[in-house]
């Protein structure tokens, strides 16, 4: 693995740790918070809606900063706003340290992804931007048993473990990359890249998708602690599960990459949105509540490889508006997400989660099937190097 494959995987992973780090031990800290699980599950709506909002201005940055410079600032703002979450003493200030947070994640999550494709030669794209993502299913295998075993102590332990760790881990290691030059192709305004109507469904699709996925993951430990009275050590494990499920379905889906996204994008979603329904409904035990799990996350898994090829696959002064916006439709699903799922709970338990969550990925797959006779933007598959 290169250097700079391992420096982008390292700053997705810093940037995941910071969106999962509560979520196997959100009912302890909501307990200790004095707020409820639903409230506390709404730290992810506020990090959401500021990584939001950056992320669309992230393009703009990219003609006048540096990739590296931009990552560097990125990872600092993160450790900085980990080190404040670990320390908050009140629920309020720790809701006020999402802001930075999220601010950092977005950084970080759209400018590794567009430096996937800016960093190395065409022809490596597809690997290097497989293995990068890998950070972030990793980020669950090695974070949630750490944290799960830390939360026995104290939940505060996980803001410095695992996302205060990897970002100082990645400023390192993008340092050498600070002075590196803007985006060479003069980039599209988002505005301009959202006028092609494929673009356009596309970005929907990923918005819907990206709600349904994040408002399920906030509240997948939640689920298992308060279903079936797990530890946070076991609540850990089994999310890390899901995680090595997430990679296999990442690897095994390299191959679907040079082909039309559409009908794999469809068929994942699909998959996702009935595994996620049954994931809040069906409930007769652990075992079967993980298997669930597991199966989504292989689908998620694998569709964001697929969607992340195609990004890196748009023209080039189409592909830093489009990857800023994807990871704006990662934020605000986050957003979304963590709110539709917090009231499905606090009106109707976790059958509601399921089923509100499976809402998204239906709404999802109709955008998509309405795209089903768009024009792809470019005829030559990812990784052409005459491109």
């Amino acid at each position: 693995m290169s250097k700079t494959t391992l420096a982008l995987g390292l700053c997705l992973f810093a940037s995941q740790s910071a969106l999962i780090v509560m979520a196997p031990v959100l009912a302890e800290a909501a307990t200790d918070l004095h707020v409820s699980t639903s409230a506390a599950g709404q730290l992810r709506t506020v990090a959401g809606l500021a990584a939001g909002i950056t992320a669309l201005l992230v393009t703009r940055a990219t003609r006048v900063v540096g990739l590296g410079r931009l990552l560097l600032g990125g990872s600092v703002l993160l450790a900085l706003a980990s080190a404040a979450s670990a320390a908050a003493p009140t629920f309020a200030l720790l809701v006020l340290a999402q802001l930075p947070l999220g601010v950092g994640v977005a950084v970080m999550t759209s400018t590794a992804t567009l430096a996937a494709a800016e960093w190395v030669p065409a022809e490596l794209r597809t690997r290097t931007l497989s293995w990068a993502l890998v950070g972030q299913p990793a980020a669950w295998i090695v974070g949630m048993p750490l944290v799960g075993v830390l939360g026995n102590r104290s939940w505060r332990y996980g803001w410095l473990a695992l996302p205060l760790t990897g970002a100082v881990g990645a400023a390192a290691l993008v340092a050498s990359r600070r002075h590196g030059p803007p985006v060479a192709v003069p980039a599209l305004s988002a505005r301009a890249a959202l006028a092609d109507g494929t673009v356009a469904r596309w970005l929907a699709a990923e918005l819907f998708t990206n709600a349904g996925w994040a408002g399920t993951l906030v509240y997948s430990g939640a689920l298992f602690a308060q279903s079936y009275d797990t530890s946070t050590r076991a609540t850990g494990c089994l999310l890390a599960l899901a995680a090595v499920a997430y990679v296999a379905g990442n690897l095994a889906s390299r191959r679907l990459v040079d082909s039309d996204p559409r009908p794999t994008l469809l068929a994942f979603t699909v998959v996702l949105g009935l595994l996620v329904a049954l994931f809040g409904l069906a409930r007769p035990d652990a075992a079967t509540s993980a298997a669930l799990l597991a199966g989504a996350s292989a689908a998620a898994g694998g569709r964001t490889l697929v969607t992340s090829a195609f990004a890196l696959a748009l023209p080039p002064a189409v592909r830093p508006a489009a990857t800023s916006l994807r990871a704006a439709t990662m934020q605000l699903g986050y957003f979304a997400g963590s709110v539709a799922a917090g009231a499905a709970l606090a009106l109707g338990g976790y059958g509601a989660v399921g089923c509100a969550m499976g809402a998204f990925f239906v709404a999802s797959s109709v955008v998509a099937s309405a795209a089903a006779g768009d024009e792809l933007p470019s005829p030559r598959p990812a990784g052409d190097p005459s491109r």
